[in-house]
Formats: C-alpha cells, structure tokens, sequence
C-alpha cells in the first residue's frame, strides 16, 4: 500500500492544527475527515514543542509558574490558538445567546465577550496552575506531549458521533470519518503515554475523554451539533480535565 495518500492526510492535519510548515501536497488534497486520523500526531507536534520550551525554561532555573505559562504560550503560537479561539467563541455563543441561531450568530462574531475572556482565563489558568504544581520537568514534559495528542485524538470521534450544527465550517467539512481513522486516532492518541513515566495513564485518559465529552454534549444540547469551535471547546476542556487528573494521581 502506498503511503504517499497517507503522507498527504498528515500534511493536512498540520496545516488544519496548527501553523507548522508542512510542505506542499503533490495532486489533489485530502478531505478533512480523511486526515482526522493523523490529529494525534499533529498534536505530538505541538506538545514536542511545549515540552521542549518548558524543560528550557526548567534548566535555566525558571520558577515552574513561569516555564508553564512558556510552555503554554509555545504551544498556542504554534496552534496559532485555534482551540483556545474555538473555546472563547463557543463560550460567548453558549453565554449569550438566546436561542440556537443567535448562539451560532455570536460564535461567528470575530469580537470575543466576556464569557469568553473568562474561559481562557481558567483554560490557560487552571492548566498552568496543574503544571506548576506538578513541577518536576520527568513529568511534565511527557504529559505536554501525551495530553497534545490524546485531547485531539478523541476529536474525530465527537466528529463521528455529532451531527454538524452548520451547512458550512470546519464542522460540516470534516464531519462522520469512517470507523477505521476513529479507531487509528485513539489509538494513536495513547501512543504518547508510553512517554510517560507516572504510570496512570488510563485514569488520565478516560478524564480526557470526559472533558471533550462535556464540551461536546454543550454543544449538542445548545447548537444542535458540533462545529469548529466547539471542537476547540473539546480539545481544551479535554486537556484540562487530564491535567487536572494527572495532578491529583502523580504528585
């Protein structure tokens, strides 16, 4: 089997998750949903990149508040912030709105409300506040990268199992991957976890699972499905419940 379409669904990944170069792709490009496989690995990319911020930081003998907000802020530059856009919007929708169309009407709205402020401020807060208290860069730094890749990995499934709010978007493009990509995402979502060496991954990764759930379910109740932010919202509150997990079992 070739791996060149396979190669192709990677370098698409990339360029939907984060704003890493991923070379050009010879003849036509994958579809959204075809690559939603590969999410894991795009995440590894991006958690490889905050890990790495925060072990510097940690050699240089940064205080671990600070080499956490580095390592944070080193993972939003390379995502371009994406997730944490997608959480603000669907916060302000969700906060705001009164009903189902004006809750998409204000997710769509560039300006970002207070609801929205609030939520990266306890996104990014609560995500510090759990590297910090855990400190020790041995684990740390594998967590950054097995958490990047687990809280995507779980996104084709919402994909798989939500109906697409909107006719348009992100959402609708990369909505109902086959069975097959779901299954290779979660697994390879796990994959980073044999980095880890606090030995609790499958409390960790169950709580991962949960928080995605949680956001996602919002977004059923309230948009009717799922979009592009709210697959942002999935992400981030994926993340947080598995570093607030991880605190709680590996200190």
């Amino acid at each position: 089997m070739s791996l060149r379409p396979r190669l192709a669904e990677f370098q698409v990944a990339v360029m939907l998750l984060t704003r890493l170069p991923a070379g050009r792709i010879s003849g036509a490009a994958p579809g959204m949903a075809a690559s939603s496989w590969a999410w894991p690995l795009a995440g590894a990319l991006v958690g490889g990149i905050a890990a790495m911020i925060f072990a510097g930081a940690s050699a240089l003998g940064l205080p671990a508040q600070v080499s956490a907000l580095l390592a944070l802020t080193a993972g939003i530059l390379a995502t371009g912030g994406m997730h944490e856009d997608g959480l603000a919007d669907m916060a302000d929708g969700c906060g705001g709105g009164r009903d189902r169309a004006q809750k998409l009407e204000i997710m769509r709205d560039s300006r970002i409300g207070s609801y929205g402020v609030l939520a990266l401020l306890v996104s990014v807060g609560l995500r510090a506040a759990a590297m910090a208290a855990l400190g020790a860069p041995a684990v740390v730094v594998p967590a950054l990268i097995a958490l990047a890749m687990a809280s995507r990995a779980a996104l084709p499934l919402w994909l798989a199992l939500l109906p697409p709010a909107r006719a348009d978007g992100l959402g609708h493009g990369a909505a109902r991957p086959k069975a097959g990509t779901v299954a290779l995402a979660l697994i390879l979502g796990q994959a980073g976890w044999l980095l880890s060496p606090a030995g609790c991954w499958l409390p960790v990764a169950v709580a991962v699972v949960f928080g995605g759930a949680i956001a996602s379910l919002i977004a059923l109740r309230q948009l009717g499905g799922q979009t592009g932010d709210a697959l942002g919202a999935a992400q981030q509150g994926a993340e947080i419940f598995g570093w607030l997990t991880l605190t709680i079992l590996a200190r």
